[in-house]
């Protein structure tokens, strides 16, 4: 699970792709402390930059696993936009063409409109908003669009003897129509939550019908299970069948590009144990056999001793309602071992931390075993965390693989630094109610954060175990499933991050970075958070879900003690913590209940503190948080450039450096990845 604020013949026409400029801006910019970290701001949406401190002093064997990695992770871009929506290869080759061949007037309003469009479709891959999924609806005229096609030179996705104005007929209510595939993830309890959905995980299928084919399917004595329909699209034909993500399979044309270059990686792996955990994925990505895919986790997981690290796979099950079918992502790591090593304590004392939880004692782990946490700087992002990245990721998200062999949890201290540096100011000053308040969140805040996301990821989703006879979450909790978890990953570290045994592992100086933690986790769960909802939105993210549900549930129940104390002043409204041991307890009473409930698999308690302390929005103070955001100018949700990696060859095409490049172009980077990681065919249904 994440936590957010996530490259024969073709070798070498790639390999000159991609050794190719990218422009000459991407020779300029070398890491400096001067470092420019935002490059671009449109929407709701912000663009920056990382650097990779750390690539600088790995060895040629070590820069060449990097660059293999990243091409690997780049190769299966189109994967995800597909995933998505089934049109959105379609959209985003008819905006690049635009983008590139456009003959008329590009300083006008409505090319400026154009502009912001396209890279919002760049930055959520694909037309629906990548955090509330809602279609994206273009702000300029729909006969703008017919004007932009026509006036452009270059090939547009026509299908065979289409003509240029039906492709227009067609797309236009494709891209303006609210009610046409209008959500890519519906999680409405009322609704078929499948057939409602935009995503492109199911073809034809309902609700019923996938519950169905998923429930024949399972083993109930099989205590290693694996997970059903993680990398397959679900389609009704002559009958319900699966059409799985492989070589040869549907997205085979970009999995062997992805499975070429982890061949390359593979003869530069750091030890023989990534050598073979290498091999395995190889194998899994060319047969689709979900039984390699858990053997490849087992080693994956096992294997520490290594500087660089990733992940590539079909992993997270976020885009689909069910929390089934998984998105492609991928990530490339270099250990910051000097931060990992202030943070070893975490993972030292796991089983402390678990004997003292304040759960039940049926649903502690008697022995925690296998937990890694690595502070990494992020070498590349590719898929469903780029550019929008998480800070924290623990994997892998296979109950019965993390009892048995354990987790590896990393933060992204690059991407967290950037995030920081971005955000500084503004909404501490504005919906902070005392001077202490905001001058300790000046002073601790950040560090605060990192330090509950460190607990969050490294103990939070180790701790637990199911009751013996009990499903995993996914099959009882359905569509609650992820907010939950993430909801009980939350609540472990803010139990514990005011705990004095923080003090003791030299973790902290004081309660006050607990205290600083406390104020900013509720007014976000309270009010912050809202900043990222259109008016007349409920909340649907599962991480939004569960920071509501946590922070409305401990306001109300610690009402009569006035734990949390809603303040009026000058008509702002303030949310502001009064006793913080009171609210620990609450913290912990929370924590209680929603282990029970994924321990037991209790889906009606899952629903109703979902829905009812979750989902709804206080629409007045909707209003006025928007209304003050808006004056501090600073964009709800910020995503990432990726540096660019060029290899240095002599006369013998050999491999002699690799240079890393910082552009500071978010529509030229997009106009590349287009151009040189495009795989799929258009349509891939």
């Amino acid at each position: 699970m994440k936590r957010p604020p996530a490259f024969g013949l073709m070798f070498l026409v790639l390999f000159l792709f991609t050794c190719g400029k990218q422009s000459e801006k991407v020779e300029a910019n070398k890491p400096t402390e001067d470092f420019k970290v935002r490059v671009d701001r449109f929407a709701d949406l912000e663009i920056l930059r990382y650097q990779v401190p750390q690539f600088e002093d790995l060895s040629l064997r070590q820069k060449k696993l990097v660059y293999f990695l990243s091409q690997a992770a780049l190769s299966g871009r189109d994967i995800l936009y597909d995933q998505n929506y089934k049109y959105n290869l379609i959209i985003r080759q008819t905006t690049h063409t635009i983008v590139e061949g456009y003959k008329g007037d590009r300083s006008t309003e409505l090319w400026k409109q154009f502009m912001t469009y396209a890279k919002r479709v760049w930055f959520s891959n694909g037309i629906h908003h990548h955090y509330s999924t809602l279609k994206i609806i273009p702000e300029f005229k729909k006969s703008y669009l017919s004007e932009l096609i026509n006036n452009t030179d270059g090939k547009f996705p026509l299908k065979n003897g289409e003509k240029t104005g039906e492709f227009i007929e067609w797309l236009t209510p494709t891209l303006f129509d609210p009610d046409i595939d209008g959500k890519r993830v519906n999680l409405d309890p009322r609704d078929d939550i499948i057939s409602t959905s935009a995503n492109n995980y199911y073809n034809g299928v309902t609700q019923d019908e996938v519950d169905m084919f998923y429930s024949n399917m399972k083993d109930p004595d099989d205590t290693t299970p694996i997970w059903y329909g993680l990398n397959s699209r679900l389609v009704k034909e002559q009958e319900v069948v699966e059409k799985v993500w492989k070589s040869g399979g549907l997205y085979g044309e970009a999995i062997d590009q992805i499975v070429m270059w982890l061949g390359k990686a593979k003869e530069v792996a750091e030890n023989d144990a990534q050598r073979k955990e290498l091999e395995i994925l190889i194998d899994y990505y060319q047969t689709g056999d979900l039984r390699t895919w858990d053997k490849y986790n087992m080693a994956w997981v096992k294997n520490t001793e290594i500087d660089i690290d990733y992940i590539n796979g079909f992993i997270e099950v976020y885009g689909d309602p069910k929390g089934i079918k998984a998105s492609y992502e991928s990530v490339v790591e270099i250990n910051d071992f000097e931060a990992t090593a202030r943070m070893k304590a975490l993972s030292d004392n796991g089983q402390w931390f678990e004997d003292n939880a304040p759960i039940m004692d049926i649903h502690k782990r008697e022995k925690v075993q296998g937990i890694t946490y690595n502070v990494v700087s992020v070498a590349m992002l590719g898929g469903d965390v780029s550019p929008y990245s998480p800070i924290g990721i623990n994997l892998p998200n296979s109950n019965w693989i993390r009892s048995n062999y354990g987790s590896k949890s990393v933060s992204l201290g690059n991407i967290t630094t950037a995030y920081d540096e971005a955000r500084s100011g503004g909404f501490v000053e504005e919906f902070g109610y005392t001077d202490q308040e905001k001058a300790r969140s000046e002073k601790y805040g950040s560090f605060a954060g990192k330090i509950h996301t460190a607990m969050h990821e490294v103990l939070g989703h180790a701790s637990g175990k199911l009751e013996v006879g009990v499903e995993t979450p996914k099959e009882t909790l359905k569509s609650y499933a992820s907010t939950i978890e993430e909801g009980r990953a939350d609540l472990f570290g803010l139990y514990y991050i005011m705990d004095p045994k923080l003090v003791e592992m030299g973790l902290v100086e004081s309660d006050e970075i607990g205290k600083a933690e406390y104020d900013g986790y509720i007014k976000n769960g309270l009010m912050l958070q809202l900043r990222r909802l259109q008016p007349g939105e409920e909340i649907e993210e599962s991480h939004m879900r569960n920071r509501a549900y946590i922070s409305h549930w401990t306001y109300e129940k610690g009402r009569k003690d006035n734990v949390i104390e809603k303040k009026v002043r000058d008509n702002k409204t303030y949310f502001v913590v009064n006793d913080y041991e009171a609210l620990r307890r609450l913290f912990g009473e929370l924590l209680q209940e929603i282990q029970r409930i994924k321990s037991q698999g209790d889906y009606e308690a899952a629903k109703e503190l979902v829905e009812n302390y979750g989902v709804q929005v206080d629409k007045k103070l909707h209003k006025e948080v928007l209304e003050r955001s808006k004056v501090l100018d600073i964009a709800p949700y910020a995503g990432f450039m990726n540096p660019h990696y060029k290899p240095v060859t002599d006369e013998n095409d050999e491999i002699t450096d690799i240079v890393i490049t910082y552009s500071d172009d978010f529509v030229e980077q997009m106009l590349y990845y287009d151009k040189y990681y495009s795989f799929l065919p258009l349509e891939n249904n």
